[in-house]
């Protein structure tokens, strides 16, 4: 009875409803999988091409988050009060901003009329284009979940090994990283997700195209609007994705027990 609480029972018939509403169009989609043809579905050209595009791509997306992402989670951590509010506001801004609005954004400050047009670099477009949409809405997942592991190990630990005479980078590789590891492996895991899921940003900024930015969910929404792989591939690429996002809950939930609270509401 405790720790049922003392809820309505009642409220157990909207909960329901609200479950089914989420769980019944995956197990739709499940069903319309042709099980008969599914590996030829997933192994034709186009589903492979589009399939080891955004992989590819998730994987130099995430590599960058990695690199940019632990010093700005450092960063925000180890800031003032408000400081970390406005830093933390900033970088929580593309999750909740349309992906298509960060695509538009993209395209302002890489375009051919944009702030960088002057380097002369030809990014939209192009598979770079890819990985930088990518990186733009992933980055957030891997600075949230790491940021709150670090304040939850504190700096008591870095003091000691500082007291002994470790350096700066000895006590970053020896202290400070092995005690926020699982927040930093969650963030990781969550951000390849996130990356390899990306449509909206990498429609607009990245375009199309078969083979150079054409990734899963946009081989996915080609098939069903009359072109590109067939809808039969499309079902099997959306299958695989579900059973990515799975794999992806599953191994955060098994590092959950020896982690710390995580900021943003990864956890």
């Amino acid at each position: 009875m405790i720790r049922r609480g003392y809820a309505p029972p009642i409220l157990a018939i909207p909960a329901v409803v609200g479950l089914a509403f989420l769980v019944l169009p995956l197990a739709a989609l499940v069903g319309r999988v042709q099980w008969s043809t599914l590996w030829a579905d997933i192994t034709s050209t186009e589903a492979l091409d589009a399939l080891r595009l955004s992989v590819t791509t998730g994987l130099v997306a995430t590599a960058l988050c990695v690199l940019v992402g632990v010093p700005l989670a450092l960063l925000i951590a180890r800031a003032g009060a408000r400081l970390a509010s406005v830093l933390r506001a900033l970088v929580t801004v593309p999750l909740v901003l349309p992906p298509m609005v960060g695509g538009l954004a993209l395209l302002f400050l890489f375009g051919r009329a944009g702030w960088l047009a002057g380097t002369g670099w030809q990014i939209p477009f192009t598979t770079t284009a890819v990985i930088l949409a990518q990186t733009f809405v992933a980055l957030p997942f891997l600075v949230l979940a790491l940021e709150g592991s670090l304040r939850t190990s504190g700096v008591d630990y870095e003091r000691t090994a500082a007291a002994l005479g470790a350096g700066r980078w000895t006590i970053l590789r020896r202290v400070t990283l092995p005690l926020a590891a699982p927040g930093l492996l969650s963030g990781v895991i969550l951000c390849f997700a996130r990356a390899i899921g990306e449509f909206g940003a990498t429609a607009l900024f990245a375009g199309n195209a078969p083979g150079t930015t054409q990734t899963m969910p946009l081989a996915i929404y080609t098939a069903f609007n009359g072109a590109g792989v067939t809808q039969g591939s499309a079902v099997a690429l959306s299958l695989l994705l579900l059973v990515t996002a799975v794999l992806v809950l599953l191994l955060v939930r098994a590092w959950r027990p020896s982690a710390g609270p995580v900021a943003g509401g990864v956890r």
